[in-house]
């Protein structure tokens, strides 16, 4: 993800020009006529989702344009499939922040495609090209394995659409995996463009899989596999909508993850939920921001492996949001 933090707000506020939203909690069960159908909250297996963030790491630097790219997409869509979703794959062409075209594609698997009550989950499926915070200069042109910043997230919604698979919530449930999210300019581009960053994600808004799409509200997932993460509310989220960030955070504690899910703001990043709220659906952020000490050390450096990951971070984050889905 773009994972940079922004300190420079307000005129980005001005520009979005968006009401923040507010979505009620919805309790266990949905009154239909004099009946009260119960629904049960499936079981988040953090072994699964493991597995899933290992096998697309296996499959080499996800970066656009490159063999690697292609055979994890494939793989992507089929899982989704065999999930039971209906499965479209937008392919198209993006401009990178030095002129190179990147053939992407965002996947979007559809659960229950027929119901107008529908929740949007979300996560960025490319990898970096750059280690370009690492320690060592001399590999900052060097790509990253990407097991947390992009994997992680990915993986915790694959195992959510098995899940979904089995015993289908009230809701229907669009789950989209965004290409090229972190191609963003590098520190010597000397570009400060933002919208260098995201590219899938803003393709999808000017060109949903859908006319018309709408989503009550989005979720969207970045780096949630790190061993003590810890998730503060993140401020653009809470900007656009409030009230899905009550409902997460409140489940979270209830579930007994207070200790994931901290009840602190965090920063304000950019991140692909900035042109999904843009696109008008309300949507937020879980990601590990620290207002003062930013991202997780391994961030952006080739130490964004598989020793990172934590399946007790995977299932803090897995089961508070499948617990929101299914209460809706």
């Amino acid at each position: 993800m773009m994972k940079k933090m922004n300190r420079n707000v307000g005129f980005l506020i001005l520009l979005i020009g968006l009401v923040a939203c507010s979505a009620k909690s919805v309790k266990n069960s949905e009154e239909k006529g004099m009946e009260s159908v119960s629904i049960e909250v499936p079981s988040f297996d953090a072994d699964s989702a493991y597995a899933y963030v290992e096998r697309q790491v296996a499959f080499g630097y996800r970066i656009p344009n490159t063999p690697a790219h292609r055979a994890t997409a494939d793989y992507l869509a089929s899982e989704l499939a065999r999930h039971g979703a209906a499965v479209e794959v937008q392919s198209g062409t993006v401009t990178a922040y030095d002129g190179t075209e990147l053939a992407i594609r965002n996947i979007i698997g559809s659960f229950s495609p027929e119901k107008k009550n529908r929740i949007l989950l979300f996560a960025h499926w490319d990898s970096r090209p750059y280690a370009d915070n690492d320690p060592d200069q001399s590999k900052h042109r060097t790509p990253i394995a990407g097991a947390d910043d992009g994997a992680s997230g990915v993986g915790v919604l694959l195992e959510i659409a098995r899940q979904i698979g089995k015993n289908l919530p009230n809701a229907g449930v669009d789950i989209a995996f965004f290409d090229a999210e972190d191609y963003g300019a590098p520190y010597w581009s000397h570009s400060n463009d933002e919208d260098t960053w995201a590219l899938g994600s803003q393709y999808w808004g000017r060109k949903p899989h859908k006319q018309g799409y709408r989503a009550r509200f989005g979720i969207l997932l970045d780096m949630v596999g790190g061993a003590g993460a810890q998730f503060r509310r993140e401020l653009f989220s809470k900007y656009y909508a409030s009230g899905i960030v009550e409902q997460v955070w409140s489940t979270a504690k209830r579930l007994g993850y207070g200790n994931y899910f901290i009840e602190e703001d965090g920063s304000y990043v950019n991140d692909d939920h900035i042109y999904i709220n843009r696109y008008g659906i309300p949507s937020i952020d879980i990601i590990p921001c620290y207002r003062d000490t930013g991202f997780p050390a391994y961030w952006h450096t080739v130490g964004d492996t598989m020793e990172n990951i934590d399946p007790l971070t995977l299932k803090a984050v897995g089961q508070t949001v499948l617990t929101v889905v299914y209460e809706e």
